[in-house]
């Protein structure tokens, strides 16, 4: 609205050298004073013609902008593009318009959060609608931004946690020497919910090892685990065993490591970093520059000792939540092949597939996996 401001503006007035004529001796002072006149009169009338030009301009537009009969809404200063919720009454809503230039996929269409919940399916019906989202190594929930966004517009509860040394949280990531170390910011908030509430956890990346984790110990307080482009482990196994199983290894992950010793180099690596120039190529490749860059300057060290780990989950615990698996094909971390290898190992209720995304769907595809999300939310047990 800044540049339509600006049309509608009176335009400063520019002062130049005035400029004397004068009149011929035999000039009279009446004569002078029709000419003046005659000056004003064409001014004023160039002034009205304006004015009016610009009224009638200002009409059309808000016209065009409301519809015939609209009333009036409140004029929103900011960039962005507003739309009423779902409940405005309003029949027909206009899909919102994007800030970015950069051209959307028709796999991620860009829609309004209430046209991807299914409106005969009321939230309350749910049994729960409370999703908990657990990020990957290196990152933080800020990662979430996007997804907590969308989900929150449509109804939903959600929870970003940061697990211990990473996002905000304070503690030094070189000092995490176990896995349940590494969760207890999940477990603390699992074990302090009400008996009968239930969450949706989402782990991405080394997330997955995570909810894994925390499904053995609170397995009557989480009605789903979705497994998003994520670690999905079987009893004994540790995220090194997981990638050791992958035929030809990983270049670009190996490139990317930088192994921390905190403790001395004659001591085991504390902490793995990773080399911020191949950040793009391994985690972002299809993720828009925004939040590459939002990455490069937010991301931290991933303990190494947790990555050791080997999990134990039981059949009578954490076998008894239900799984479902996101993949990502276009995934430079966790190639398809490593995830359907996961996915063979211990078949979840149902696999979904993110086609074009890459390791981090929440910036790549984040309708598309809005859109998954709510789908798993309203699957009952068969």
């Amino acid at each position: 609205m800044g540049n339509l401001c600006t049309c509608f503006a009176p335009k400063p007035a520019v002062k130049r050298g005035r400029s004397v004529k004068r009149l011929p001796a035999n000039s009279s002072s009446q004569t002078a004073s029709n000419r003046w006149t005659r000056v004003r009169s064409a001014r004023k009338d160039s002034n009205d013609s304006f004015i009016q030009e610009q009224a009638l301009a200002a009409a059309l537009m808000f016209r065009q902008q409301n519809g015939a009969g609209a009333t009036t809404a409140a004029f929103d200063r900011s960039v962005s593009h507003r739309y009423p919720n779902s409940n405005a009454g309003s029949k027909k809503n206009p899909l919102p318009r994007s800030a970015s230039s950069r051209a959307r996929s028709l796999t991620d269409p860009l829609l309004q959060p209430h046209q991807l919940v299914n409106q005969d399916i009321k939230l309350d019906d749910l049994e729960t609608k409370h999703f908990v989202l657990v990020h990957g190594g290196g990152f933080g929930a800020w990662c979430w931004y996007k997804t907590i966004a969308l989900l929150e517009e449509s109804g939903f509860t959600v929870t970003a946690v940061d697990l211990t040394g990473s996002g905000v949280h304070s503690f030094d990531t070189n000092g995490i020497a176990s896995l349940s170390q590494y969760v207890k910011p999940l477990t603390d908030f699992l074990e302090k919910l009400a008996d009968e509430e239930k969450v949706i956890l989402v782990g991405h990346d080394f997330g997955g090892a995570c909810i894994s984790y925390a499904m053995e110990l609170f397995p009557q307080k989480i009605s789903k685990a979705i497994f998003l482009a994520a670690a999905m482990l079987v009893d004994g196994q540790s995220m090194l065993d997981m990638f050791s199983k992958q035929s030809g290894g990983n270049d670009l992950m190996q490139k990317a490591q930088i192994f921390v010793y905190a403790n001395g180099n004659d001591h085991p690596p504390s902490a793995i970093d990773l080399d911020k120039s191949l950040l793009r190529d391994l985690l972002f490749n299809h993720s828009p520059a925004k939040d590459i860059a939002l990455a490069s300057v937010s991301m931290r060290l991933i303990p190494f000792v947790p990555v050791l780990e080997k999990l134990r989950l039981s059949d009578a615990k954490h076998g008894t939540v239900r799984r479902f698996y996101i993949e990502a094909p276009e995934d430079n971390a966790i190639p398809i092949t490593l995830q359907q290898t996961m996915i063979s190992s211990s078949l979840p209720e149902k696999v979904f597939r993110l086609k074009g995304a890459d390791h981090s769907p929440f910036f790549s595809k984040p309708q598309a996996l809005h859109k998954i999300l709510v789908e798993i939310s309203k699957m009952n047990k068969a």
